[in-house]
């Protein structure tokens, strides 16, 4: 056992602050940092200020400029055209009937119930919704509907020809974007408009 510690004197009093849990006083701080009177300084200075701030409106105008997702699916359909001219996919897909098109989806929609959330959708909407929630072709979100087409072509997973009909007949007459963009890609990257 080590032998006890004789203190020699009296011990100087030290400049650092002690805590103590008990008392009026238990904040330990710096010398000199305490304000005196803290709370009436922040009350007079808040009754001072009785000025009300002066209200502008400010309207702000927003371009209409295609997103950088939109921008990315208008690239992608031109290159897709651009590659293949005219491949025989497309060649047979041009010779598909109005008729065709309604027994292909009476043929999808088998054993189903109603989708009365789809009435007012064309048949073309109809059928290009069906492949953009079909995950057997791939991803849907963030590339052209046409380019998933062809790649799903590519890989041998045999899309539906009615599809790419619809999606060639739809292009020629709608603008790009919205037929190339996929439903839930429009869900996904959807802008809140900001009424004026």
């Amino acid at each position: 056992m080590p032998p006890k510690r004789r203190s020699t004197g009296a011990t100087a009093k030290s400049n650092q602050s002690t805590l103590a849990f008990h008392g009026a006083s238990n904040k330990v701080t710096k010398a000199g940092a305490r304000a005196t009177n803290a709370k009436k300084n922040l009350l007079s200075e808040s009754t001072k200020k009785d000025e009300k701030p002066e209200v502008v409106d400010v309207k702000v105008e927003v371009e209409e400029a295609p997103t950088t997702a939109e921008a990315a699916i208008i690239e992608q359909t031109e290159q897709a055209q651009e590659q293949a001219q005219s491949t025989p996919e497309e060649d047979e897909a041009r010779l598909v009937k109005p008729k065709q098109l309604q027994t292909y989806w009476k043929k999808q929609n088998t054993g189903s119930a109603p989708r009365y959330h789809q009435d007012d959708l064309s048949l073309e909407e109809k059928i290009l919704r069906k492949f953009d929630m079909t995950g057997q072709f791939g991803p849907c979100v963030g590339i052209a509907r046409l380019k998933r087409w062809k790649r799903a072509q590519r890989l041998g997973l045999e899309p539906p020809i009615e599809v790419l009909a619809v999606l060639l007949q739809e292009q020629d007459s709608k603008d790009k974007i919205s037929v190339q963009r996929s439903v839930m890609d429009e869900i996904l990257n959807s802008r809140n408009e900001i009424e004026a």
